[in-house]
This record gives C-alpha cells, sequence and structure tokens, in this order.
C-alpha cells in the first residue's frame, strides 16, 4: 500500500491548508433546482443597525467576499447565496443577505426554504411535534417561514410573503421585432414585470434559453428605461427598483396552473418556480380578479419543479390593495464546503465569462 495514497485519505484540510486569508465554510443546497450557497463563518462582522444597513455595509466595504464566494472557479453565473446576520427585531430568529452574480436582492423564497429547511435539519431551534417555525428578518421586512419534518411531499416547507402589490398594470412596450408587448409591475418582495409568454409565442422550455435570458435582459433594460422612476415602494428607497422579469405561461406540461421563469440579476435563469415572484403573481391574479382567497395555485419552473401558492388575506399596505402571499415548497443539502484565498491567487475575485 502506498504511503503517500494513505496521507491522502486521512488529510485534514482545515490543518494543511494554511496559505489563505480567508477561510469560509458553506452548506450548499437547492430549493426545486435553484442553488443556495449558506455561508457560515468567514464573513467580516457587520455593524449595521438593521438588515437593510448590513448589506448596504457589505455591498459597500467587502463585495469582494460575494464576487469570490458567487463568481467562477468557486461559483458560476447562476449561483445563489446567503449570509447570516444578526436580526432586527427582537422575536426574530436570525437575519439574511441574499447574494447573487450582480449584487443583492431584497427577497429571495427559494432562500427562504432552504434555510428553513437547514435550520431543521441542523437543530438551530427546537422542534415542536417534529414542526419548526422560523422568524427571518430579511432587507424587505419579515418573513415566517415553517416546515413540517415527517412530510415528504413537494410543498413541505411554507413560508408568508410580505405584503404583495401591484404597481403598474398593462403597461406596453415596443421592442425591435416584437409586436407591443404588454406587461405589468407586482411586487412580492422585489419588483418583478410579468409578461405573457403565450402572447408573445415564447416557449418556456430549457431549450429556449438563450432567447429567454436575451429577451428578459432586453426587457429590464427598456423597462428601466422607461418608467424605471416609477417604480417606487411606497416606505422604503432602497427596495425601489426592477429586479427581474418573469415569464408566466399557462401551457404547462405538468397539469399545473402556470409556468414561471424569472431572469433577475445580470441575466440569471431561476431553477425555480422564483418564491417572491410567486407572491407578486398571486397579487397580479388577485388584481384581475384571477383568484380567489385561500385558492391554491401550484406554479412549475423552467425545469418542471414546482411551489405552491396561495392568498391568505387582503389588506391595505400604504393606501394600496395588498395581499397577504403563502408560498410553499422544498429543498435538499448538496454538499459542505471550505473556501480557501490564497494570497498568491491572481483571481482574487473570481469572474464571470459572458
Amino acid at each position: 500500500m502506498s504511503d503517500v495514497y494513505d496521507k491522502i485519505g486521512a488529510l485534514d484540510l482545515t490543518s494543511h491548508l494554511i496559505r489563505k486569508d480567508w477561510l469560509f465554510a458553506s452548506i450548499d443546497m437547492h430549493t426545486c433546482g435553484e442553488p443556495l450557497r449558506v455561508i457560515l463563518s468567514g464573513v467580516a462582522m457587520l455593524q449595521g443597525h438593521s438588515v437593510l444597513a448590513r448589506r448596504h455595509e457589505l455591498s459597500s466595504n467587502y463585495d469582494q467576499m460575494r464576487k469570490l464566494l458567487m463568481f467562477e472557479p468557486r461559483g458560476h453565473r447562476d449561483m445563489y447565496g446567503c449570509i447570516l446576520v444578526e436580526p432586527d427585531s427582537p422575536d426574530a430568529d436570525f437575519g439574511i443577505i441574499f447574494i447573487h452574480n450582480e449584487g443583492y436582492s431584497t427577497m429571495c423564497g427559494h432562500a427562504i426554504i432552504a434555510i428553513t429547511k437547514l435550520a431543521a435539519e441542523l437543530g438551530w431551534k427546537e422542534l415542536v411535534d417534529n414542526r419548526l417555525t422560523l422568524k427571518i428578518d430579511t432587507p424587505c421586512g419579515l418573513i415566517i417561514s415553517k416546515i413540517d419534518l415527517l412530510s415528504t411531499s413537494d410543498f413541505a416547507i411554507e413560508f408568508e410573503g410580505v405584503p404583495s402589490f401591484v404597481l403598474l398594470a398593462d403597461q406596453s412596450i415596443n421592442l425591435p421585432g416584437y409586436r407591443p408587448i404588454v406587461y405589468d409591475i407586482a411586487y412580492g418582495g422585489a419588483f418583478y414585470a410579468y409578461v405573457d409568454a403565450d402572447r408573445l409565442g415564447l416557449n418556456l422550455s430549457p431549450e429556449n434559453m438563450t432567447q429567454i435570458v436575451q429577451l428578459g435582459r432586453l426587457l429590464k433594460r427598456e423597462i428601466i428605461a422607461g418608467t424605471g422612476s416609477s417604480i417606487t415602494h411606497p416606505k422604503e428607497r432602497e427596495l425601489s427598483f426592477l429586479y427581474g422579469v418573469i415569464f408566466s405561461s399557462e401551457s404547462t406540461a405538468d397539469n399545473c396552473d402556470f409556468i414561471n421563469v424569472c431572469v433577475f440579476a445580470d441575466g440569471e435563469v431561476d431553477r425555480s418556480p422564483t418564491g417572491s415572484g410567486v407572491c407578486g403573481l398571486l397579487a397580479l391574479l388577485r388584481h384581475k380578479r384571477k383568484i380567489g382567497i385561500q385558492q391554491e395555485l401550484v406554479v412549475e419552473s423552467i425545469i418542471h419543479t414546482k411551489f405552491m401558492g396561495s392568498i391568505s388575506s387582503e389588506m391595505k399596505y400604504e393606501g394600496l390593495n395588498a395581499v397577504v402571499p403563502l408560498v410553499a415548497g422544498n429543498a435538499f443539502i448538496t454538499g459542505q464546503h471550505y473556501f480557501y484565498l490564497d494570497p498568491a491567487d491572481a483571481m482574487k475575485e473570481g469572474f464571470l465569462i459572458g
């Protein structure tokens, strides 16, 4: 037996890899196929008084951490992550900051679903009858999530989103090569432009990914140029921006109600049906009187994974008609990682191609 081979099998990387400036520990997960890298250690202590303030501090002073963990060679263009921080409110369990290829999100439903599964698996909070409830402070507000650990359902984890509403309805934009494209702007923790893919004749399949991304990027850019100043959150300036474009179709392969394909950040495509996007969709469908209170809606993704959504109640939010959305799905752990930065590495912040 080779002595070298024996040493390889017994190697403790954490004690041998000492040429490093940073050491990050993460657990990787997926929710309906959409990745989530949960950063558990290695991030600088943030001093902001709120999750939004800590997010601003992270982006202003430590953005190289986001790039290192999201970009190649440790990540990829469609990687998504989160960083856990101190909560804002005394009754919340923790706060969370969402990161991706372009920067920072205000809400992420697939991340909420995944972190709820992780909290239950790792025993972060005591279970009651094999159930766990979390209160999570996000940049857009408090999110309450629940998991039934005995359930094997696709919808074993549920979260209650922030008040969701329609900001602009039945808007139109002209793009070269297309008839006028009608879109709506709705908020479900982030602002999305919703476009009827069936009306466009756009096939929401993985084989059509390139066209979906190109059109999503173009629409986002042109909508921001045309109506960006109108996309304002009624309470918080830092939430006032268009995060992505969601193409929706009622032509589903698995007898679901809709397909949602979200192009967000810098051309990322969500592999899940998009949790905050489903929240906005529920508000939009209620606005158009196409869904009832507590009526369940199954939405699938570009890879046919599923979320279930419903409206628990209606409310007034800063003078706007809003709904309280519920979204359910499931998530799974895929790996555990230690990431290092060698001081001699010229690619200290990673890179993206395309």
